[in-house]
């Protein structure tokens, strides 16, 4: 192969490499969650439209109780009050969710998912349900909602959170069968004639609920002509990862026909985006698990506001912070009724696609250097459906993957078929090659005319091999986010050690870390990956002059899988085998090949040998000018 075909695959490795070592996942802290220092935040509203004022009205700061009282009485002003009274806690449970709500703020307070467990309990006997389960909101580490923040007509900042409501149900929990549904609503009043109620619709057998406000009589104690419709804090982090997980939180919103992602990457610095016009939707997620707070009617809303920011914790884990609130147009009128939908629960692409308002666009397949339009209909149309399908009639997902690697490679057969002929024609052109710089050794600009000319005169486009890599290209991003976020694998066990899909397999911990990657475990099925890389590369390369690939390619890409999760390490594992497999096959079957000069080579110029003539061409351009 010569040195311009060696660039091209070197540069297309390189690229890979970085790729995966930038959407490399941090190793996994061994200690256990803690809880975070409780937090509120002092919500407000945007007065005017002006984004700093909306901003400093939402900053975080820790309260102290001894005081909160007494400043709690002025901030409410002379038209809103506390009326602090015993907190009531009203459960409700359906086939999917226990949902605890408050009569403080009407909000959710806690919310469990009952087909989900924590990563701690998966393998412990589910005796205590509110340990064992993943927990998405808890109002004790901060978080929930929804709630209404506004600034009332004698200049003071109301957020309903710290408000007491009158629930309309006296009982403290219900259980809703499959087909039934539960209407509860909370009332705060201000006096005889104006009053706040919160609606909650509940159903027995979705994640999705119907929340609405009513405004009665609030006229002339309402400003700005708005109000915010809150969610505070995020969702819970429920993996043992939390490095891993922060990097996949975040907010967004549907706005414009496309997601818009807000994502608080650096540590203790807020990221803030607001939406003017008509927002269809906005979400804040964890890695497996999201809440969407969606208006019935887009028009309903005036915009939406966004901010973020993600602190580190001393153990090395770290944690991200999400505040959403959608921007509600007050009419001024004796009563106004707004309606939203609530999801929570799995970031779950067949479950959301269900729903109207296009939730499904929060999943995200990933994308390669800014690119989605190709990325995601692959994923979307043609690789999650086929996974699912195969899962349809195999319920072990080890198995599944197994089987959908061998599609996937029957699929890039082809495209790889021409990859490995063009290979093994340019191993038999070799010692043809090597005459060729040994006669020309001195003159390399006649070296690559005659290199390019035998190239022409059998038929052999050397970049051959690196135009089915980068058709590959979208195929396997598409396959790295569908493996990355699929909510199926977590906590699903294959054989021997490999106890769940979604994490590393880990089979041996250092007493170091590997410097640069960070590595202080070993993954199995990485290390089986590098080994089938490794021989993959010694039966494709043969040039001399790249023998260094051979080694230096499967350790790099070993090293950075061994973080990955196991069922992503177990698909490329097993497609490498069966590139493996499709190598031998073509060696033997060609063995007997013989290069064989093509008619009319002149007509076949390929792109590099035009190149070549081109810059040929512009030197002795050159050499006539200097003379």
């Amino acid at each position: 192969m010569d040195r311009k075909s060696t660039l091209a695959f070197v540069l297309i490795g390189l690229i890979f490499v970085i790729w995966l070592y930038f959407n490399s996942p941090q190793q996994i802290e061994k200690t256990l969650p803690k809880q975070d220092t409780t937090m509120v935040a002092k919500d407000s509203i945007r007065n005017s439209g002006a984004v700093q004022k909306r901003l400093s009205a939402t900053n975080i700061e820790k309260i102290d109780s001894s005081k909160a009282t007494q400043a709690d009485s002025i901030s409410f002003g002379k038209y809103f009050h506390e009326k602090k009274q015993p907190e009531k806690i009203i459960t409700i449970e359906n086939n999917l969710v226990k949902i605890e709500i408050s009569n403080k703020g009407g909000d959710i307070k806690r919310y469990f998912l009952k087909k989900f467990k924590n990563w701690f309990s998966v393998d412990v006997p589910d005796t205590n349900f509110y340990t064992s389960h993943v927990q998405l909101v808890n109002y004790t580490i901060g978080g929930g909602g929804p709630d209404l923040a506004f600034v009332s007509t004698d200049g003071k900042a109301i957020n309903t959170s710290k408000l007491y409501f009158i629930p309309s149900l006296g009982n403290s929990y219900y259980k809703i069968s499959k087909n039934d549904s539960l209407t509860i609503s909370f009332t705060y009043s201000i006096d005889q004639n104006s009053y706040i109620k919160k609606n909650y619709i509940f159903y027995g057998d979705q994640y999705n609920m119907k929340t609405s406000v009513e405004l009665v009589n609030m006229n002339n104690l309402i400003s700005n002509n708005d109000y915010d419709f809150v969610w505070r804090d995020g969702l819970h982090f429920t993996e043992e990862n939390s490095v891993d997980e922060a990097l996949y939180a975040n907010a967004s919103a549907y706005y414009g026909g496309e997601n818009v992602v807000v994502d608080a990457s650096k540590f203790n610095e807020k990221v803030q985006k607001e939406f003017n016009g008509r927002v269809d939707w906005i979400a804040i997620r964890n890695k497996y698990f999201v809440a969407i707070l969606a208006p019935h009617n887009s028009s309903d809303v005036d915009g939406a506001f966004i901010e973020g920011y993600k602190t580190p914790f001393a153990d090395g884990g770290e944690r991200a912070f999400y505040t959403a609130r959608l921007i509600v147009p007050f009419n001024n009128t004796n009563y106004e009724k707004k309606s939203f939908d609530l999801y929570m629960g799995p970031a779950d692409y067949d479950i959301l696609k269900h729903y109207n308002h296009h939730l499904d666009a929060v999943v995200d397949f990933g994308s390669f250097l800014g690119i989605k339009f190709i990325i995601r209909p692959i994923a979307e149309y043609v690789l999650l459906p086929l996974f699912d399908f195969l899962h349809g009639f195999i319920p072990n997902y080890g198995i599944v993957i197994i089987i959908f690697s061998l599609i996937i490679k029957m699929i890039l057969y082809l495209p790889s078929k021409s990859s490995l002929q063009s290979m093994k024609k340019m191993q038999m052109l070799q010692p043809m090659i090597a005459e060729l710089k040994t006669k020309y050794k001195d003159d390399p600009t006649k070296l690559n005319k005659e290199t390019m000319k035998l190239y022409s005169t059998y038929g052999i486009n050397p970049a051959g091999g690196c135009l089915p890599l980068i058709l590959q290209m979208p195929i396997f991003i598409a396959l790295w986010g569908l493996f990355k976020v699929a909510i199926g694998l977590r906590q699903q066990p294959f054989i021997f050690w490999i106890k769940d899909l979604s994490r590393p397999d880990i089979i041996l911990s250092l007493p170091f870390k590997i410097p640069i990657f960070g590595i202080d475990q070993i993954s199995g099925l990485a290390l089986l990956m590098g080994i089938a890389t490794f021989i993959q590369q010694k039966m494709t390369v043969k040039d001399p002059s790249q023998q260094a690939l051979v080694y230096v390619m499967p350790i790099m890409l070993t090293l950075m899988f061994m973080s990955f999760p196991s069922g992503l390490n177990l698909y490329y594992f097993m497609f490498n085998v069966f590139s493996i497999g499709q190598q031998y096959y073509i060696n033997h079957k060609h063995d007997g090949m013989v290069l064989q000069p093509v008619k009319n080579p002149s007509s076949k110029k390929g792109f590099m040998t035009r190149m070549m003539e081109a810059a040929e061409q512009n030197a002795k351009t050159q050499q006539k000018k200097r003379r």
